[in-house]
């Protein structure tokens, strides 16, 4: 249902990565010897999600409404965070733009010596970061999203409420400054990245909004929908910036390039279209 890949500063070449099962299990890989390492085991219903963060811990997101913290290095349980009434369908991490790009800058380049590159893609991990621990929010079918600091307490720091419906997809801005929600309620809502207080409603879309993605640059973002379209939003003007239509019926998942150039989607008419921005 869900996987990711130990950050690049934390293993290079990357070699691990963790996959999520309806099983109720969570399970980290090597990818050279094509072995199971360790299995998380813990939740009792279905994991949704798994995000391995940058600071050594795997997060995992739960139908029993539970999300848990895991040592990378062991696979022991650090921690429980409750709070969601339902399941918990969605989590994102606040530097999750640099643990994804790892050593590579938006130009697509990144030093050839592993040594050097994983250098680079702590340097660039620590500048997402800043001063503070790593964030963490989570959406749910109970229409809420938490956001967390699992590093410092198993207490949310703020439960962020708006949504009439379920929430699909949550997503920090590549800087971490913003969040961006998408929810059967039609609707995309913009919060503080920070504090988790809301900050206006993106409308437009007359069905189920599915997914949405950042522009590089942390100015736009982009929303799939059951509507069959695709929308840009202007963070900072916020309005609809463009429209994309093109897909014959739902829109189930869209990605923008970490270089900002593409946007790809995926529909029910089993067609992947690419976008140029």
């Amino acid at each position: 249902m869900s996987m990711a890949w130990e950050p690049a500063h934390i293993e290079m070449p990357c070699k691990r990565f963790v996959s999520a099962s309806q099983d109720g299990t969570a399970k980290v890989w090597d990818a050279n010897t094509r072995r199971c390492v360790f299995t998380l085991s813990g939740h009792t219903r279905p994991v949704t999600c798994v995000k391995w963060g940058g600071d050594g811990f795997i997060h995992t997101s739960s139908r029993d409404g539970s999300i848990m913290v895991w040592d990378a290095k062991t696979g022991a349980r650090a921690q429980t965070l409750q709070g969601h009434g339902h399941w918990v369908n969605t989590l994102a991490l606040s530097a999750e733009y640099a643990l994804r790009t790892g050593p590579f800058d938006h130009t697509g380049t990144a030093p050839s010596d592993p040594a050097e590159a994983k250098e680079a893609a702590l340097k660039r991990y620590q500048t997402a970061c800043g001063s503070s621990p790593e964030r963490l929010v989570s959406g749910s079918d109970d229409f809420t999203m938490f956001l967390w600091q699992p590093s410092v307490s198993k207490k949310p720091l703020q439960r962020m409420t708006g949504h009439m419906q379920l929430i699909n997809q949550v997503q920090f801005s590549p800087d971490g400054r913003w969040i961006v929600s998408a929810s059967f309620d039609k609707a995309v809502k913009l919060w503080d990245g920070v504090k988790g207080t809301f900050i206006t409603t993106f409308r437009g879309h007359v069905r189920p909004v599915y997914q949405v993605s950042w522009s590089s640059d942390s100015r736009l973002v982009v929303s799939g929908s059951s509507d069959s379209t695709l929308k840009v939003w202007n963070i900072h003007s916020k309005k609809n910036e463009r429209d994309l239509p093109g897909h014959a019926d739902e829109v189930f998942s869209v990605d923008w390039s970490p270089d900002g150039a593409s946007i790809a989607s995926g529909g029910k008419d089993q067609v992947l279209k690419l976008w140029r921005h």
